[in-house]
């Protein structure tokens, strides 16, 4: 049986409600039967339900890394709350009774097993490509970036003094163009401009010439990355459409920002993934993407072996968000086997099918902490280089090993050890909590000779780089300081 605790069932529960709800059942000793295979690789039992008959549960740990739940209850939630506190029964060292695996359980196994084996085969074969209508695809994609184009320039020629919620919206509106063009990714770089002149519920409305003053430098970045999306884009296409096979490009993130949904397989076929990878969750955070009508859970991960900070992305949009696992907190070690590494630069998002888990370990976190940079100026001078491109991450994640973290004067401060400094805030950062203030909450060794998780952001009006404070590793943990 691999290694189950308790956060290990957190994770696998779909919302935190089913969670609770299954450690109700194990807290009101609801299951009246509680059994293990001989091999300990399949947990399976009986629960008291509201009906006469208990329903049976299961929890198949044959794929370890994919494991397989099954319950007779008529919940859609997989695995559902009797699973889930089957799974917490066995973390809570509750006992359970070896047992064999019972004839209809047994032959569900092996026909997951023949599934996945005829999926295993089926990933070997070459893989059929509808030339002529990707081709048409690509063609209206060009067609999307020419309309693109006219609305940034209608925007540059409206000038941002004469933007109103009026034309905010209008602009909304000819901007569903751009996703019936198969071009979401470009209708929300559009979005991100017209959502400066919302408000906090995403609604349009009359701004002050003071509040205009302030959004200035960030309305005009984005125009600028409006533009470059427009020229990088058709490039993109064009070369796309002399190319015989048709094949994305995987040197740049220039695909993603026009909305191409990579596959696992396209991922895998292009060589963009790693073996045996084990991650660390350093940061996560859940937000309300009001402008894109979606939730989007954010983790932040460190590649123990290379120490390269990747990102995972789940996307809710509001419309289909119970029927999607949301993802949460992880904070055990996952052991990935093929991890798919997108396109991207300083920070690319990462995913992958099946993972295992062991506990995190001391030596693990000082394997982080050995990634960390100590030069401030040499980490500075590398997040200026990547933020001259116009499509590139404007707040990349960096982890820093500081001498110490305090004030100078009323500025929060974090020191290497040749004496630079980078100014901590909360500022132009809102998809994630705020953070500074929980600093003056934590233990005072947390403040010297320890690796900081930052997130940078350069201040428009002050061309100043800042950070903001994500978690700190020291010897024995990590703190979080969003979640």
């Amino acid at each position: 049986m691999i290694a189950i605790d308790e956060g290990y069932v957190d994770s696998a529960a779909p919302n935190p409600e089913a969670a609770k709800n299954g450690r109700g059942l194990v807290l009101k000793n609801k299951f009246t039967a509680l059994n293990i295979s001989a091999d300990a690789t399949i947990l399976f039992g009986e629960c008291q339900g509201s009906g006469k008959e208990p329903y049976r549960c299961s929890c198949d740990f044959a794929r370890p890394d994919k494991p397989a739940h099954r319950c007779s209850c008529p919940s859609r939630q997989f695995p559902c709350k009797h699973c889930l506190g089957l799974m917490y029964a066995y973390a809570q060292k509750k006992k359970f009774t070896e047992a064999a695996v019972p004839e209809d359980l047994q032959a569900k196994r092996e026909k997951l097993q023949a599934r996945a084996e005829k999926k295993d085969a089926d990933a070997d074969k070459p893989r059929q490509v509808n030339l002529p209508a990707l081709a048409k695809k690509i063609k209206a994609q060009l067609d999307g970036i020419d309309v693109l184009e006219r609305l940034t320039g209608d925007l540059v020629r409206l000038g941002i003094g004469n933007m109103n919620a009026k034309l905010a919206r209008e602009m909304e509106d000819q901007a569903k163009q751009l996703g019936n063009a198969y071009l979401p990714g470009a209708q929300a770089a559009l979005h991100n401009y017209t959502k400066l002149f919302a408000g906090d519920d995403g609604k349009f409305a009359e701004q002050s010439s003071a509040y205009r003053e302030r959004i200035y430098s960030e309305a005009l970045d984005q125009l600028s990355r409006l533009h470059a999306l427009v020229k990088q884009g058709r490039a993109y296409l064009k070369r796309r459409l002399d190319d015989p096979e048709l094949k994305p490009e995987t040197d740049s993130a220039i695909a993603a920002w026009l909305g191409h949904a990579w596959q696992l397989r396209e991922l895998k076929d292009a060589g963009l993934v790693e073996t045996d990878a084990e991650l660390v969750q350093l940061a996560f955070n859940s937000h309300d993407d009001v402008a894109r009508q979606e939730y989007v859970d954010t983790g932040v991960w460190l590649t123990l072996a290379n120490g390269r900070i990747r990102l995972t992305q789940n996307f809710r949009p509001y419309r289909a968000a119970k029927f999607i696992k949301s993802d949460d907190s992880f904070f055990q070690v996952a052991q990935v086997k093929e991890l798919c590494v997108y396109p991207g630069n300083v920070n690319p998002r990462i995913r992958w099918e099946g993972m295992l888990s062991r506990p995190l370990e001391p030596k693990d976190l000082e394997t982080i902490r050995g990634h960390g940079q100590a030069d401030f100026a040499a980490v500075v001078k590398e997040v200026k280089t990547h933020l001259k491109g116009p499509l590139a991450d404007k707040q990349p994640i960096h982890a820093l090993n500081f001498k110490r973290l305090g004030r100078a004067g009323d500025t929060l401060i974090a020191e290497d050890a040749k004496g630079e400094r980078l100014a901590l805030t909360d500022a132009g950062m809102s998809e994630e909590p705020p953070s500074c203030h929980l600093l003056s909450l934590l233990p005072r060794d947390s403040f010297a000779g320890n690796t900081l998780i930052a997130r940078f952001r350069h201040d428009l009006d002050t061309r100043k780089l800042q950070i903001k404070p994500l978690s700190i590793v020291t010897r024995s943990a990590i703190i979080r300081l969003t979640l």
